[in-house]
């Protein structure tokens, strides 16, 4: 079972950027599809933020269209998240998680996350 693990997230300024790392413990190349997902101080629903499947382009929700880059790299086993003009709004826990193939779910486990705060 892969595995994954998120880092790079910090303290940062409005307009500022940042780039998010999920490192995986295994070859991802089989995996269809992995994706960035955010979570707010007390909620329970973590949104989309973008996802890239093993072919094809990056799939960014209408409200994540803009200022977000996603991008994978199967021979280092790792997918980014660009972030830029970062606002307050984008303070949040940000995940990683998989989607082995392209007619199933998403793992039911979530790793750490890395917390993102965006702050003057």
């Amino acid at each position: 079972q892969v595995q994954l693990v998120e880092s790079g997230g910090g303290l940062m300024r409005p307009g500022g950027s940042l780039r998010l790392t999920c490192k995986a413990s295994g070859d991802i190349g089989s995996i269809f599809a992995i994706g960035w997902y955010r979570q707010a101080p007390g909620k329970q629903q973590r949104e989309l933020v973008a996802s890239i499947a093993r072919p094809g382009s990056p799939y960014y929700p209408n409200a994540m269209k803009g200022r977000f880059t996603i991008s994978r790299d199967n021979a280092e086993n790792t997918v980014y998240l660009q972030m830029n003009r970062l606002r307050p709004e984008d303070t949040d826990v940000y995940y990683c998680n998989k989607q082995p193939r392209a007619s199933g779910p998403w793992d039911a486990d979530w790793g750490q996350g890395t917390q993102v705060t965006v702050s003057s």
